[in-house]
């Protein structure tokens, strides 16, 4: 392994790529102390404490958005909002691109078409930047802090120069983030959005090691002990590890290459398969039910709060979704389960097309052996990818609740119990895998040996083997 990284920085052109990127990374983190003016920061930074303690609506809201912003909202940075709106438009046009057929012709087009839908994305990205930053700015300006200190400073929150000034930073913000991860993929690495999602999520870590520290006291039984400790650290290599192998995981449908004989010569035959994913999804059905559960939480909070009821069927819904203790209860737990269960039959419904694969393989002349090509093929590769939905779907319940049962279960706050699983765990496995690929694939282009491969840096080491 160490042999492998001195070879990154061997290669001349490896080591520009990955310096600029690291670089471009460094500039993100920079922008985030960069504070927003007329914001009172302490009391803004203690307004979200109190928020992320309490485990209510908003702050199940707050901890999600900050997946996306890089935890700097409690600051409110020039890069508050972070790259969420540019993901939030990006799946936007892809599930549209599903639905409407003008869209569809237009990224079966190739390269022109989806350079065109790329336009339309930045377009529609800074519209919802400026309607966040609306949202965001008009929130703030009506809190205060514990002690009634407001949030926005008052010769600031009636001026409408600060109006336009946070919405033109916040946008420009996210519009620089924007522009820095099509620089990545340009000049470094590659995958450059998500590597500056990535950033901000693994910024928070140092946060959350700093808790256990300061909370760490051995001498009280309700403190966090030894054993305490060993089961958080225990907790995140197991996950780590099960989210590496079903980011991974595959099942291989073995293909068959028809012959063609021209004259004397015998052409194809060959064997090959078709990998479909486990996790075929990703990220993408805990991202859309963490999203919608946040409704009924900030829904039946506000009833609890306008109606008072000590009995009768909106009592009972407040305090399963909009009550604070009881957030991470069964039921709450239950109807997350249940919504990215949908999802990720949803987005699989959306996303694999098993009519146009085997379409595609019959005119390549390629079949599954033992099943006619057409309709039967397409049913086939429908019934198996169901059947790994299933699998992949349980997969991302149990990352998508073990943070709340952990943080329930142990008193230990979201923003810990987060790296626990989650969004955030799931887009920082998914996108160090892809980096360690790109990395890897560079080295072996050059005769080096990579990651997986030997460690003599010659590349005729001892190598993985995969499944034959």
């Amino acid at each position: 392994m160490i042999q492998a990284l001195l070879n990154v920085f061997r290669i001349p052109e490896l080591r520009t790529k990955v310096l600029f990127t690291l670089g471009m990374l460094a500039v993100y983190r920079i922008g985030m102390w960069i504070p927003l003016p007329g914001v009172n920061q302490s009391a803004l930074k203690t307004y979200f404490e109190l928020q992320q303690t309490d485990g209510g609506a908003a702050g199940r809201l707050m901890n999600y958005v900050s997946v996306f912003s890089g935890g700097q909202m409690s600051q409110s940075t020039i890069f508050g909002l972070g790259i969420m709106p540019y993901i939030s438009a990006a799946i936007i046009f892809q599930l549209l691109g599903s639905v409407l057929p003008a869209l569809k012709a237009l990224k079966d087009e190739g390269p022109t078409g989806q350079q065109k839908i790329q336009e339309w994305t930045r377009y529609a990205t800074v519209g919802l930047c400026i309607v966040q930053a609306i949202g965001w700015l008009y929130y703030i300006s009506h809190q205060s802090a514990g002690g009634g200190e407001m949030l926005v400073y008052a010769q600031w929150r009636s001026s409408p120069l600060w109006w336009v000034m946070g919405v033109s930073v916040l946008t420009a913000g996210t519009v620089f983030l924007m522009w820095l991860g099509e620089q990545i993929d340009r000049f470094g690495i590659g995958n450059g959005m998500s590597m500056i999602i990535m950033g901000g999520i693994l910024a928070g870590m140092p946060t959350a090691v700093s808790w256990v520290y300061m909370n760490f006291d051995p001498s009280t039984p309700d403190g966090l002990n030894w054993m305490g400790v060993i089961l958080l650290v225990a907790g995140f290599v197991a996950v780590v590890a099960g989210s590496v192998l079903m980011t991974v995981a595959q099942r291989r449908i073995p293909i068959q290459q028809a012959k063609h004989t021209r004259g004397r010569r015998t052409y194809g035959g060959q064997r090959s398969y078709l990998p479909l994913r486990v996790n075929h999804g990703g990220v993408m059905p805990i991202i859309f039910a963490s999203s919608l559960m946040i409704f009924p939480s900030v829904i039946f909070s506000g009833i609890s709060e306008a109606t008072q009821q000590s009995g009768g069927i909106l009592f009972t819904l407040s305090n399963w979704f909009g009550d604070a203790l009881n957030y991470g209860q069964f039921p709450y737990i239950m109807l997350h389960v249940i919504m990215v269960y949908f999802f990720s039959y949803f987005w699989i419904t959306i996303q694999f097309n098993p009519e146009e694969i085997s379409k595609q393989m019959r005119d390549h002349g390629s079949f599954i052996p033992g099943l006619r090509p057409g309709p039967r093929t397409a049913e086939y590769l429908e019934a198996v990818m169901e059947r790994l939905t299933y699998v992949g779907g349980a997969f991302l319940a149990v990352i998508a609740v073990l943070p709340m049962l952990v943080s329930v279960g142990m008193g230990v706050p979201f923003h810990v119990t987060q790296f626990l699983g989650g969004t955030g765990l799931l887009i920082v496995v998914a996108v160090i895998l892809d980096f360690v690929q790109r990395i890897e694939a560079n080295l072996l282009m050059r005769n080096y040996a990579g990651f997986l491969g030997g460690q003599d840096g010659t590349g005729k080491g001892p190598k993985l083997r995969g499944p034959r």
